[in-house]
């Protein structure tokens, strides 16, 4: 009987390397071809250029492979053990980093019925570093870029956004990651907060960074990143306004814009009624979404609505009333926003909210209510989770730490343990800059 193989491919680029592991995978047996499915793929390098069903049938036209399947996740155990194949074909390049744990547990798995792992030597050539490069390069363009949050949308249900306010806390938010259930976790997109660019700056978060400024945020990150961008647009300013901001950010490759039904000069909203806070007329707000909408040429870019009425305390009905009122005027996505600890009147909210509507996308800012998992989150019903402030949060106890130290001992020695190298500094910055 003829032995059977299984190689598990993710790329949507194929190249003379590929192919050559394809030729030695089958003259080892039977090839069946395992597609890493687009969440898979999204969750531990990067979002791909050809969704699955198209790379399926890629790899289903290649000389040499008798079957496709599908594999959900970065871990082959379950494939693995259905399968039985005689032998796993892999190149050597996952000995070490990132997917040694998988390595590990496809050995083990194996084990179980007396299968075997075949690595082949990982081509370095450096013309397949370049269609990499080039790869990343398409994924930076503001079309692809643009279009990757629906995208991501669809694919997973849930995506998680973390604030950048530079170009290095955006390489921060697009290169982290941490192991997790056999594969890999990152963040899916970045949100460029007001309050964190005005911070940067150090100006206060009213609106006093003029738009023009914040672009220019905007291209820094997105010359040194490649993930989708979430904009934190304040109140949108005046109608006609807010058309050419919709503009501009859509030209440039923004995904998603948030703007939040309020007034008059702008006050953060965990001051709730602390502080004076106008909540805009529905009937404003909802001329100013379509008048957003009505500006757009792509269908990839999103207006987000914010809804402050649990902020300045006008209660559970008049939320609903307005999310009701925003997604009628267009919006694309409803974000509910409460500075309570507790996550009820949240719960409450998108639970009433789905009995109605079940398709708009709900955007939550756990800041306060900040002890709710993803998951639980995700089962409830929110589909976007933003981390709006928590990189310059940690960023400013450390700098001020490391500033006092080194005036109270007259030297820099004693913050050495708090300080990352310089090489891995300049490890992060891409190379190609």
């Amino acid at each position: 009987m003829e032995k059977t193989v299984y190689m598990v491919m993710s790329t949507d680029v194929i190249h003379g390397g590929h192919i050559a592991i394809i030729n030695k995978a089958k003259k080892l047996g039977n090839l069946i071809i395992g597609v890493l499915s687009d969440e898979a793929v999204a969750g531990y390098k990067r979002f791909p250029l050809i969704p699955y069903e198209e790379r399926k049938i890629l790899y289903k036209n290649i000389d040499g492979v008798s079957k496709v399947v599908k594999q959900n996740t970065l871990s082959y155990k379950k494939n693995i053990l259905k399968l039985k194949p005689d032998y796993v074909v892999h190149g050597d390049n996952w000995i070490n980093g990132k997917q040694k744990l998988i390595r590990q547990e496809v050995i083990e798995t194996l084990e179980t019925y007396g299968g075997k792992l075949v690595e082949f030597p990982y081509s370095d050539d450096p013309k397949y570093k370049a269609i990499d490069d080039r790869t990343r390069f398409e994924l930076s363009l503001p079309d692809f870029r643009r279009a990757r949050l629906k995208r991501s949308l669809e694919c997973k249900g849930l995506i998680t956004a973390m604030e950048a306010h530079s170009g290095i806390t955006g390489l921060i938010v697009e290169k982290t990651m941490v192991e997790e259930n056999g594969g890999m976790k990152q963040f899916d997109a970045m949100w460029i907060s007001s309050l964190c660019d005005s911070t940067s700056k150090g100006k206060p978060d009213i609106e006093l960074v003029d738009m023009t400024s914040r672009f220019r945020t905007i291209d820094d990150i997105m010359e040194v990143t490649t993930k989708p961008i979430i904009f934190d647009g304040d109140t949108g300013g005046l109608k006609e306004h807010f058309v050419y901001t919709v503009r501009t950010l859509e030209r440039m490759g923004v995904s998603m814009i948030i703007i939040e039904d309020k007034i008059g000069l702008k006050k953060n909203s965990l001051f709730g009624t602390e502080v004076k806070q106008i909540q805009d007329d529905i009937d404003s707000f909802c001329e100013k979404i379509k008048a957003g909408k009505e500006a757009q040429k792509s269908q990839d870019f999103m207006i987000c609505a914010r809804i402050e009425s649990l902020i300045l305390e006008a209660g559970m009905s008049d939320a609903l009333k307005r999310a009701k009122a925003f997604v009628k005027a267009g919006a694309d996505a409803i974000m509910i926003h409460s500075r309570r600890k507790e996550p009820d009147e949240i719960f409450e909210f998108v639970e009433k909210f789905r009995s109605k509507d079940k398709t708009t996308p709900i955007v939550v800012v756990p800041t306060s209510f900040n002890t709710v998992t993803e998951e639980e989150f995700k089962k409830r019903g929110v589909n976007i989770v933003i981390y709006a402030n928590q990189l310059t949060r940690a960023g400013f106890p450390a700098m001020q730490n490391a500033a006092k130290k080194i005036l109270e001992n007259h030297r820099a020695k004693e913050v050495d343990d708090m300080c990352i190298s310089i090489k891995e500094i300049i490890t992060l910055i891409p190379e190609d800059y």
